[in-house]
């Protein structure tokens, strides 16, 4: 069974994908970044530091699974021919994560797609070709609307590749801001990172997962949140967007669940 934590009636599953070093260095990703910002880092997160000391990220998504329903929040890198080959170490692992946690494609009612980079999308079409089909035949893919409208900034390969494909299927669904899934769960729109970034919320009484997508990418802006990184579209927004979720203090527990960090959960 895939690491798990529980939130009421809620198990939010993390579901590794792959892992694997960084296209450039961690100090062009943050150039801002000073020697004891780093050391503390590495001394919260040692495992993100590869022997080579390059930025070895883990790649992965989440599952919310209740009574109610599933949701995946974000589909990964995708098999061999997805659009994240060029950089990611695919073919992914989501599949057999899904399995193992016992949930089949199938399963899934809901997908949200936090924001639209190729290796947060991997699984959400495949196919490829001219035969591309929802990898979750059930699910409504929810994507803010300003990111669809972001599109040819954010990566306009991935409209005829993704979204047309979930256009087509009658699966696509935009949202326009903070917006309730089903009591318990909600998105959060953290812009920044994208335009249309988004997070997810899942609250039982007073204890709280945000499931973060790229609102944070290394253990660097958990301790920093003021640090840009450098492929952020709009680092000021984007820095607004963490402060607000990490200043989320109004429950006993906020745990982090996080795509890229070393280990899936992080209490704050």
């Amino acid at each position: 069974m895939p690491p798990s934590l529980q939130v009421g009636p809620y198990t939010v599953i993390a579901l590794a994908d792959g892992s694997g070093p960084f296209f450039s260095s961690r100090s062009d990703a943050f150039p801002d970044a000073t020697t004891e910002q780093w050391a503390a880092a590495d001394r919260l997160d040692p495992g993100a530091l590869d022997p080579d000391g390059r930025w070895r990220l883990q790649f992965r998504a989440f599952a919310i699974r209740s009574d109610h329903g599933v949701t995946l929040v974000d589909a990964g890198i995708g098999p061999a021919d997805s659009p994240a080959a060029s950089w990611a170490p695919v073919p992914g692992e989501l599949p057999a994560s899904l399995a193992a946690a016992g949930i089949a494609p199938s399963d899934v009612d809901t997908v949200v797609l936090t924001h639209l980079h190729t290796d947060h999308v991997g699984w959400a079409v495949v196919g490829g070709g001219a035969q591309p089909r929802p990898y979750f035949p059930n699910a409504e893919y929810l994507l803010q609307q300003a990111e669809l409208d972001a599109i040819e900034e954010v990566n306009p390969h991935l409209r005829c590749g993704v979204i047309d494909p979930l256009r087509k299927a009658g699966q696509l669904r935009l949202l326009d801001g903070e917006t309730s899934l089903r009591r318990g769960e909600r998105v959060l729109a953290t812009p920044g990172h994208t335009p249309g970034h988004q997070s997810v919320l899942v609250a039982s009484r007073r204890a709280r997962v945000a499931v973060t997508g790229d609102l944070l990418v290394h253990a660097i802006q958990l301790l920093h949140p003021e640090l840009a990184y450098a492929h952020e579209k709009d680092p000021a927004q984007a820095k607004a967007s963490r402060e607000r979720v990490l200043r989320r203090r109004n429950a006993d527990t906020l745990h982090l669940a996080t795509p890229h960090l070393t280990e899936p959960f992080i209490a704050t």
